[in-house]
């Protein structure tokens, strides 16, 4: 009897969920006459939607307006500051600058000499004590979004840091002292940096000096082949540098918004290089830059045709071993869900991941956060629905918006107030050296993860199935950098919540590119780690730094010790690329 029971209380649901079927229709999708608007208007505003930026000024502004007890505390915050700079100018003028506010840690644009000696002094203590005060206005107002304070205050901050008397030659003492050096010769070099600049980006060329780093030959010049290839992937296995080599290979898994060889780079910090010569068979993902004609192209066929395929011939070349994969940045994402959807029917395909800069929950995805809301994403939508892609361009104004002091305003006072130039290097060449992405896959990921946050809440679904998370249950190197703001570390750290394994957690110095590239030797170089046994007690971020143990130099010797821990075994005889369609770098990664 109490099957029958069951049986009908689940007919009944059923009948409820087709009756919310049956009587509410779909929402309609956008015309084609507002996605043209939207498009044309996007080309403007960089992607930007100005209804976004609105809704949350608007939205400051209308609870702003209903706090007057925080008017009050505004009104005496600006008199106490005007107090203090006061006091500090009267101090200055007798030799005393003891400074009344200091620059926050990450920002440098006040740290030479010339910014503490009258009057520039009392310039940048009275932008500091400005930009503290917008600060306080734009945040901590009752009632206001925390997506849409973030905004403001960001926003905010944009506008101030446009005004930054660093900006301006009569307020900048290294452009005042360089121009009376050099007679204004600074100048003329500025002007003809800035029409070169100006060239190469109506010509779509590269940065002036990354010619220097040519892929295959500067770059991207470990020996191999490509093995395999469709329409999304190339697959190098590089060849072995040593007699022997581990039993299990290492299949490599780059995100797809950059070229692979941020991981081959030239050969004294290739980490491509480090593990071959190292005793690993490595196996490498090229991605195909998208064009026009991949507009369709979604997240489940860089799934299948990407992560899926590759370990498939993966596992062709070297039969009968398991697989230590390894993903980078999104990358990263792609194969940690690749591995969940596996791993209760194919669990004998991986021997242990590593996530280097990579999440896998988005719920503080960091300040990439600021151009997620669905008016923005609706956005971005329209103008790659007109394109077919997002332009690596496009994407890249939003990235240095997060960084504008140091890939904005800096770089242009140097280059073009003080008319020098920093030499290119093979990372920032690389970095220039960007793709597109098609617009159904850029939709994908940008809902699905970063607005809906779906893999970690398990409503990810590969093949009508949910790719839980809680399946993976291999050892987990994960790597964050501290200054990150693609992957900020304490969103990475959320890999810990996966109680289903052990997670050996690495914090490293830099930034999200080159605090992975980060070879043995480097200097200054230091990192955090600390190993969570699987179904060990979660430690959070601020315990966990308080806890973990620091170490100098390179994290890639610490990973190559956990690999001798998690995956013992005697070595094999090297495997030698026996086959292949071209070498190595390949096709792809050549690909404008």
């Amino acid at each position: 009897m109490s099957l029958h029971v069951g049986q009908d209380r689940r007919k009944d649901l059923q009948k409820r969920t087709d009756f919310a079927v049956l009587y509410h229709e779909p929402p309609e999708p956008p015309t084609n006459i507002d996605r043209m608007l939207h498009a044309m208007m996007g080309q403007f505003t960089q992607g930007i939607s100005p209804t976004s930026l609105a809704l949350a000024w608007l939205d400051w502004g209308m609870h702003l307006a209903q706090s007057p007890g925080k008017w009050g505390l505004l009104v005496e915050k600006a008199i106490n500051k005007d107090l203090r700079w006061l006091g500090y100018a009267a101090r200055a003028a007798l030799g005393n600058t003891e400074p009344v506010i200091e620059p926050l840690p990450q920002d440098r644009r006040f740290r030479g000499p010339a910014w503490q000696q009258w009057p520039y002094n009392l310039m940048q203590q009275a932008f500091l004590l400005n930009q503290q005060w917008w600060y306080n206005a734009t945040t901590g107002i009752d009632g206001v979004t925390r997506h849409h304070e973030q905004v403001v205050s960001f926003s905010a901050r944009q506008l101030l840091d446009l005004f930054s008397p660093v900006n301006f030659i009569a307020t900048n003492p290294d452009v005042s002292a360089a121009a009376l050096a050099e007679g204004g010769a600074n100048f003329v070099r500025g002007a003809i940096n800035l029409a070169e600049d100006n060239q190469r980006r109506l010509s779509n060329a590269a940065p002036a000096g990354s010619e220097a780093y040519r892929p295959g030959i500067e770059v991207a010049a470990t020996p191999g082949r490509v093995v395999f290839r469709n329409r999304l992937i190339e697959l190098i296995q590089y060849a072995p540098a040593t007699d022997t080599v581990r039993a299990e290979p290492l299949l490599i898994v780059p995100a797809w918004i950059m070229k692979y060889y941020i991981l081959d780079l030239s050969a004294h910090n290739s980490l491509v290089r480090y593990l071959v010569g190292r005793g690993h068979t490595v196996f490498m993902i090229s991605w195909h830059n998208p064009t026009a004609a991949d507009r369709d192209v979604g997240m489940e066929d860089y799934l299948r045709d990407g992560v899926m395929a590759a370990v498939d011939q993966v596992h062709a070349i070297v039969p009968d071993q398991a697989i230590n994969a390894v993903g980078y940045c999104l990358g990263g994402t792609l194969l940690a869900i690749a591995t969940a959807a596996m791993g209760c029917d194919k669990s004998g395909l991986f021997k242990s991941m590593t996530l280097l800069a990579a999440q896998v929950d988005f719920s503080e995805a960091g300040e990439l956060m600021l151009f997620i809301d669905e008016s923005q994403i609706a956005w971005l939508e329209d103008l790659m629905w007109q394109q077919g892609y997002l332009d690596n361009r496009q994407m890249a104004g939003a990235f240095r918006l997060l960084r504008s002091n140091d890939l904005v305003w800096s770089l242009a006072v140097n280059q073009y107030l003080l008319g020098r130039r920093a030499p290119m290097t093979d990372l920032m060449a690389w970095n220039a050296d960007a793709t597109r992405m098609p617009y159904r896959m850029h939709s994908d990921y940008l809902r699905k993860l970063f607005l809906n946050n779906d893999l970690f809440s398990g409503r990810y679904h590969v093949d009508g199935r949910p790719a839980a998370l809680s399946d993976i249950r291999l050892p987990i190197f994960a790597v964050a950098t501290m200054t990150d703001h693609v992957s900020p570390w304490r969103s990475v750290h959320k890999i810990h919540l996966m109680p289903s394994s052990e997670v050996q957690f690495v914090l490293t110095s830099g930034g999200h590119n080159a605090g992975i590239v980060s070879e043995p030797g480097h200097k200054g170089r230091h990192y955090y780690s600390a190993l969570q046994q699987r179904g060990g007690c979660y430690t959070d971020p601020d315990r966990w730094i308080e806890t973990a143990q620091e170490h100098d130099g390179s994290w890639w010797e610490e990973w190559l010790r956990w690999f001798e821990r998690v995956v013992p075994g005697p070595d094999v005889p090297a495997r030698a690329v026996v086959r292949g369609l071209c070498p190595a770098p390949g096709t792809y990664v050549l690909e404008r």
